[in-house]
Order: structure tokens, then sequence, then C-alpha cells
């Protein structure tokens, strides 16, 4: 039986984080979370990280595709949070932005990863952005330097 799993360090690795300002204090702190992870902990340099802001989360997509499309990262971080009001408006935000992330993960072979929070009020938001629950973009982080490790291990078997 061959088994392919992976650690967490990718010196080399160069990593592409998108995130929302809309809702900017929490994204901030998983924002935060996240370059800590990957910096300390996956041992990325500084400048193989590029951080671009956009509007909103429902943007993200629209700059997770162009970059996937010129293959210059090995993984895009998706930072954002989608905060429940009283519509359905929080229900298409998220499961649009969700699904055409997964959309353009699947079309370029690259990893991406979701830092994205969709909680019912502002205090789970901020629980899950560090304060109590863990911090979501720091999962984020680990889930895309293993990813890159994986995909570079099969990479070589098939070379």
């Amino acid at each position: 039986m061959n088994i392919i799993q992976s650690g967490i360090t990718n010196k080399t690795a160069s990593i592409a984080i998108i995130i929302s300002r809309f809702n900017q204090f929490i994204n901030n702190h998983l924002l935060s979370g996240a370059l800590d992870t990957l910096t300390r902990v996956g041992q990325i340099q500084k400048e193989n990280i590029l951080k671009i802001y956009v509007p909103g989360t429902y943007e993200i997509p629209i700059i997770a595709k162009y970059i996937a499309k010129y293959k210059k990262y090995n993984a895009i971080i998706a930072i954002g949070t989608i905060i429940k009001g009283s519509t359905d408006h929080f229900k298409y935000i998220a499961s649009d932005t969700y699904n055409n992330l997964s959309k353009i993960s699947m079309k370029y072979f690259i990893p991406i990863t979701l830092g994205i929070l969709t909680t019912k009020n502002l205090e789970q938001s901020i629980e899950r952005s560090g304060l109590k629950m863990g911090n979501k973009g720091s999962e984020a982080a680990l889930a895309a330097l293993e990813m890159i490790n994986i995909i570079e291990k099969l990479k070589k078997d098939n070379d």
C-alpha cells in the first residue's frame, strides 16, 4: 500500500492571500493568524506572500481566478467574514463565494483554502477569529501548506 502524507513546512512556496475589507476588524485577526502560521510554522518567506485586499467576500473569487490562471502562486487563502443579517442575502453571498472558489480550485489545480467565516452574529465571528475557538485564518494557512506539499509529492511521483 502506498500512502502520501505531507508536513506543513515549505520554504520555497508562494502564497496569495485575498482579504475582504468588509468586516475588516474580524478579517484583520484572521489575516494575522494566517500570516503567523505561514511564516512561523510553515517557514514561508515574507517576500513569497502576496496580500490583496478586495471590497467584500463576494469579490474574492474573481481575484482568485485571475491569480490561479497565471500559476504564479502555489496556493490561495481566502479571508472574509459573512455575518447573517435579517434577510437571505447572507445565504446567497456565502453559497456563490464557496461554489465559485471550489470551481476555480478544481479548474486550475490550485489549493484555495477558506479562512471565510459564515456566522450568525458578530460574537461568533469574534470567537472564531482567534479569541475563543481558534483562528480560522490560521487553519486555512495550515491546510494550504499541507496541500502544497501533497501536490508537490504527487507531481514528483508523476515525473
